[in-house]
C-alpha cells in the first residue's frame, strides 16, 4: 500500500487535478491520497490558504471580506466547472465557507485555524468527486472521521499518539481514500492546524498509521537537488538521502519538504519518495533510514537567512559553574528560543531567529547579561545567514573543512562562526546575509564540479 500526498501546485487547477487522477489510476497500490489546498497557478497568483487567512482576519475585525470570499469561491468554481463536476460540490463548499464566517469568534486562534483548514478540506471533497467521475472509486474522509487527534495548539498542533489506534482502519477501505492535509481535531472537537506546510506531516502520519510500504510526496520538481536551483544553475539531483540528511537540509532552507514531515515515517522506517506531478516517470529522490547505494561525502548544500548572533565574553567563563544555565534562563525570561550555541573557554555565541528579538528586547537582554551575569562584552550581529554542508559521508572524508574554507576565501567571504554537530552529518557556517548566494554557489562548485 502507498500513501500519496499532492502539494498545492499539483492541485492548483483543473488541468493539474487531471494529472493527479492519472497518477493515482496508474498504480492500484496508491490507496490513500492526501491533498493540499490549491496553490499558485503562476508566480503572481495567490494561494487559497493565504486568501482564507486574510478572510478570517477581516471577519474577526468586522471588515469587508467580500473580495477574499469571491476570490476563494471563484477558484473552486473554475476548477469544478472545468472538471464538469456536479453542482452539489460547489453548494457544499459555499455553505461551508458561510458557516465558518458565522462561527465562534471568542477564540481568534481557533477561528483562523478553521478557515486555514478549509482550504484542504474543501479541495479533498472536490478531488474525491472528480475521482469518482473519472472512474476511480473514491471517498472523502475527514480527519475527524478517521480519528486524527491533535493537541490544543492552534497553528502548531502535534499528533496525539492514540490516533494510530483508529487510523489503521483506513487500510480496510476498498476505494481510494481522499484525505485533507494540514489539520486534525482536538478531543474537544476543535480544528487545529499543523505548522505551515503541514500537509506533508499529514501524509507521513497516515503512512505510519496504515503501515504503508511507501510514502510518495508529489510536488513540482523532478527531485531534490544538491543546491537551490535559483542560486546554482542546473544543480545535481539527489538520488537518495537519509532521513537525517533531509532533516538537516530542510532546517537549513530546503523547501521541498516540511522539516517535521518525516518524523512519523522515520519511526516506522517507511521510505519516502519525492516525485514530480508534471513528470511522474522521473525517478525522483528516495529518502531512507540508511543509504542503500554509493553516495558522495556531501549530499547537499543549503542556506537560510534571518538569524542573528549574540556574542558573550567573560574571562574564566569555563570555571563558572552554572553560567550557561543562567544565560539560557535569561533567554527564557524574554521568551526567546536559541538555535545553536558554539563556544570557547571565555566566550559563547547564541544563534537566534532574528524575528524574535525586537530592539527593546535586545536592549533589555544586553543590560541583563551585563548586570546579572557581569559579562565583560556583549556584541549583537544581525543579518546573519547559515550555510549548511550536509552528508553522512563527510565523517570519513579528509579535507572537507579545507575545501570549504578555500571556497569562502576565493570569494572573499568572511566566516563569522563554524559549528559541527556531534553526529558529524553536517557543518554549519555563519556568514553575512549579503554573501549567502555567493557562498552557496562557491561551495557547490568546490564539492560537486
Amino acid at each position: 500500500m502507498k500513501v500519496v500526498k499532492f502539494g498545492g501546485s499539483s492541485l492548483a487547477s483543473a488541468q493539474q487535478i487531471r494529472k493527479v487522477g492519472q497518477i493515482v489510476k496508474s498504480d492500484t497500490e496508491r490507496k490513500i491520497v492526501v491533498v493540499s489546498a490549491p496553490g499558485k497557478r503562476y508566480s503572481e497568483d495567490e494561494k487559497v490558504t493565504d486568501l482564507l487567512i486574510s478572510l478570517a482576519e477581516k471577519s474577526l475585525q468586522d471588515q469587508d471580506y467580500s473580495l477574499e470570499m469571491n476570490k476563494i469561491v471563484q477558484r473552486y468554481q473554475e476548477i469544478a466547472e472545468e472538471l464538469s463536476l456536479n453542482e452539489e460540490v460547489m453548494v457544499a463548499i459555499k455553505s461551508h465557507l458561510d458557516q465558518l464566517v458565522a462561527g465562534d469568534k471568542t477564540n481568534p486562534d481557533y477561528y483562523i485555524d478553521a478557515f486555514k483548514a478549509s482550504g484542504e478540506d474543501n479541495n479533498a471533497k472536490l478531488v474525491a468527486a472528480y475521482f469518482n467521475q473519472a472512474g476511480i472509486p473514491a471517498s472523502y474522509v475527514s480527519p475527524k472521521e478517521a480519528g486524527l487527534l491533535v493537541t490544543n495548539e492552534p497553528h502548531n498542533a502535534r499528533l496525539l499518539p492514540d490516533s494510530y489506534e483508529k487510523l489503521i482502519t483506513l487500510r480496510e477501505r476498498e476505494e481510494v481514500v481522499v484525505f485533507p492535509g494540514f489539520f486534525g481535531y482536538t478531543h474537544e472537537g476543535d480544528i487545529c492546524t499543523f505548522s505551515r506546510g503541514g500537509s506533508d506531516i499529514t501524509g507521513a502520519i497516515l503512512a505510519s498509521g496504515v503501515n504503508a510500504d511507501l510514502y510518495e510526496n508529489f510536488t513540482d520538481v523532478d527531485a531534490i537537488f544538491a543546491a537551490n536551483p535559483s542560486v546554482v544553475e542546473n544543480p545535481m539531483p539527489i538520488a537518495e538521502l537519509t532521513y537525517r540528511e533531509m532533516r538537516e537540509l530542510s532546517y537549513a532552507g530546503f523547501s521541498v519538504l516540511h522539516d517535521e514531515a518525516l518524523e512519523p515515517a522515520f519511526k516506522k522506517g517507511i521510505p519516502v519518495v519525492i516525485k514530480n506531478t508534471n513528470n511522474p516517470n522521473a525517478p525522483g529522490t528516495t529518502i531512507t533510514k540508511e543509504h542503500t547505494k554509493e553516495h558522495p561525502p556531501i549530499i547537499g548544500i543549503a542556506s537560510s537567512s534571518g538569524f542573528m548572533n549574540i556574542y558573550i565574553e567573560k574571562y574564566l567563563m569555563n570555571r563558572e559553574i552554572g553560567f550557561g544555565r543562567k544565560v539560557l534562563q535569561l533567554l527564557e525570561m524574554y521568551g526567546l528560543s536559541y538555535e545553536h550555541t558554539p563556544s570557547g573557554i571565555d566566550n559563547m555565541t547564541l544563534v537566534l531567529r532574528e524575528e524574535q528579538v525586537s530592539p527593546s528586547i535586545e536592549e533589555a537582554l544586553i543590560t541583563a547579561l551585563k548586570e546579572q551575569l557581569q559579562v565583560e562584552n556583549v556584541k549583537i550581529e544581525r543579518d546573519v545567514a547559515l550555510i549548511m554542508l550536509v552528508g553522512e559521508g563527510m565523517r570519513d572524508q579528509i579535507g572537507t573543512m579545507a575545501t570549504a574554507a578555500k571556497a569562502f576565501k576565493d570569494q572573499n567571504i568572511n566566516i563569522d562562526m563554524v559549528n559541527q554537530g556531534a553526529s558529524e552529518n553536517s557543518v554549519m557556517f555563519g556568514i553575512q546575509k549579503k554573501d549567502e548566494d555567493k557562498a552557496v554557489e562557491s561551495l557547490y562548485h568546490a564539492f560537486f564540479d
